[in-house]
């Protein structure tokens, strides 16, 4: 029998030298059975390794799908934010031609009122085109009668010409004799430069003239002498020269008002003046 320490030093043996034990197992007729345990023990080991390198290599795809997840989540983010703005931009189009609409409908109902309007303008033309129509009727009709009246009044108009100048030239003849000039014997000299020796081809140059003895006075007689008449009368007192073949001893220009530019331009020149005001 063994005693109470030889067991435990036999226990502690057993349990820590792995030869001992074997041996005892052995002398048990336990060989068999730890050739298998140890073979489970081995091919368990071997399952672990597996299911770990296994678990390792999920563990590598987790991470890999989850960076997949991650940036599909950026995607459909940055998807999302897009669909966002194309609905914010869908949105402000649909406005926009919500308000086109608005306009186009305005815009049809202004054409249509112009439209109405043109009509009724239309309608209108016509019937100014018939006025009208009737009007140049009446015109030609009453042009026909001016023309008739143009020659009768043209021909009353040299006569009351002609009886202007010298009803002018009788309020003025105190003035005029005092210069040795009788009204009555000035008279009208014209001549038409036919073939344009003196002048423009065609022209008529009308003047009145004083001649006596050896006196040559050239007249111009107005209601109202203005500056451009002033120029004229000298212009055409060289020409009159030239057609009676003397210089005019003087020039006088007879006039109920005379413009006073023209007044002074007439004493620069050494016309004399016979008026009856001068005005400003």
């Amino acid at each position: 029998m063994l005693s109470k320490e030889e067991k435990l030093r036999f226990l502690n043996t057993l349990r820590e030298d792995e030869e001992f034990r074997l041996a005892v197992a052995g002398l048990l007729g336990l060989n068999t059975i730890l050739e298998e345990l140890k073979k489970l023990r081995q091919d368990f080991q071997a399952h672990l390794e597996l299911e770990e390198k296994r678990w390792e290599e999920n563990r590598k795809r987790w991470e890999e799908n989850n960076k997949r997840w991650e940036e599909n989540d950026k995607k459909w983010e940055q998807v999302f934010k897009k669909l966002e703005e194309h609905s914010k931009i869908l949105e402000q189009h649909s406005e926009i031609l919500e308000q086109h609409s608005k306009i186009l409908e305005e815009q049809r109902k202004l054409l249509e009122e112009h439209r109405k309007v043109l009509e009724e303008h239309t309608k209108i033309l016509q019937q100014h085109s018939k006025m009208l129509e009737e009007h140049s009727r009446q015109i030609q009709e009453q042009g026909k009668s001016l023309a008739e009246l143009k020659v009768v009044i043209g021909s009353m108009g040299r006569r009351w010409g002609s009886d202007l100048e010298r009803t002018v030239l009788e309020i003025y003849r105190q003035a005029l004799e005092t210069k040795g000039i009788k009204p009555e014997n000035v008279a009208k000299f014209t001549y038409e430069d036919v073939e344009g020796k003196y002048y423009r081809r065609g022209a008529k140059i009308e003047v009145d003239i004083y001649m006596h003895n050896d006196t040559t006075i050239l007249i111009e007689v107005k209601s109202r002498a203005e500056l451009e008449d002033v120029e004229w009368f000298l212009d055409k007192a060289g020409i009159v020269e030239k057609i009676i073949g003397r210089k005019a001893d003087k020039l006088i220009i007879v006039a109920v008002n005379i413009d006073k530019d023209a007044y002074e331009r007439a004493q620069a020149l050494g016309i004399d003046v016979v008026a009856g005001a001068v005005i400003e």
